[in-house]
């Protein structure tokens, strides 16, 4: 498993390119030649940038649900919507596909913020709003989250 770190600042292209930091890439440097997939995230207005290899792991989870039941059914089909395989050229970017662009509302100033195994790829304002507003009440979320659990529970 992949643990990235790091919050990053670039810019997209009029063609939707943006540039993976160097940071990243040297994080990544063992995976980078596999190649990405980009998804729409399911609680942000924000894309997740996956390396395959978490992708391939996320897919062996999901492909243990019964496609029989419904709501599994819808699920698979919203969490696989609109994603794309993503490579990077030879200056270090990846082409993110305009209808992915247009849901994150990516327009030119990007952040590149590290969600343990993925980036996720957000429009600088949109992040800073996010991160602002789960300011307010992160503390009692970090309680619920992580304060009641013995060290036995997390793993």
């Amino acid at each position: 498993m992949i643990n990235l770190i790091g919050t990053y600042e670039c810019k997209a292209d009029a063609k939707g390119r943006v540039m993976i930091s160097s940071a990243f890439k040297k994080q990544l440097s063992s995976v980078l030649q596999d190649g990405f997939v980009v998804k729409r995230a399911v609680f942000q207005p924000c894309l997740e940038l996956y390396p395959i290899q978490e992708w391939n792991l996320m897919m062996e989870k999901i492909n243990k649900l019964n496609k029989f039941k419904k709501k599994n059914n819808d699920f698979i089909r919203r969490f696989t919507a609109g994603v794309q395989l993503v490579d990077l050229d030879s200056t270090g970017r990846i082409l993110i596909p305009k209808n992915l662009m247009d849901f994150a509302g990516i327009e030119k100033q990007v952040v590149m913020s590290s969600s343990v195994n993925i980036i996720e790829i957000w429009d600088k304002d949109k992040y800073e709003k996010a991160i602002d507003d789960a300011a307010v009440d992160f503390a009692d979320l970090a309680e619920e989250v992580m304060g009641n659990t013995d060290e036995d529970e997390i793993s």
